[in-house]
């Protein structure tokens, strides 16, 4: 079992930065793949970037690449989701994920488990 908790949700302005955590309990952290995904209302939820187990591959949405970054600390069992050049559009409650395994995963059905979710809203 896994547990997720997400943290660093707010408001922010067009243009700013933010930078949202997912907080891993258990002492297999490293073996899980990490996703984020999110969800705007009225919206399904969708891939925005994952990390392999080692942090050593990425994988980014076309709407966020260049401006949102993955990372990992396996010493700390966290997960990082650093978004730079917010929109409007990026407004949406951002979930991560873990799924055991040794790749990168960009489909939500593939996950096994979800943390609660932190809003993101970003003002015009």
């Amino acid at each position: 079992q896994v547990q997720l908790v997400e943290s660093g949700g707010g408001l922010v302005q067009a243009g700013g930065s933010l930078r949202v955590s997912c907080a891993a309990s258990g002492r297999t952290f490293s073996s899980y793949a990490m996703g984020w995904f999110r969800q705007a209302p009225g919206k399904e939820r969708e891939f925005v970037t994952t990390i392999n187990w080692s942090g050593g591959s990425t994988y980014y949405a076309d709407s966020v690449k260049g401006r949102f970054t993955i990372s990992r600390d396996n010493a700390k069992n966290t997960v990082y989701l650093q978004m730079s050049s917010l929109k409007p559009e990026d407004t949406a409650v951002y979930y991560c994920a873990a799924k055991r395994g040794s790749f990168y995963y960009t489909r939500a059905a593939e996950y096994d488990y979800w943390g609660q979710g932190t809003q993101v809203t970003v003002s015009s």
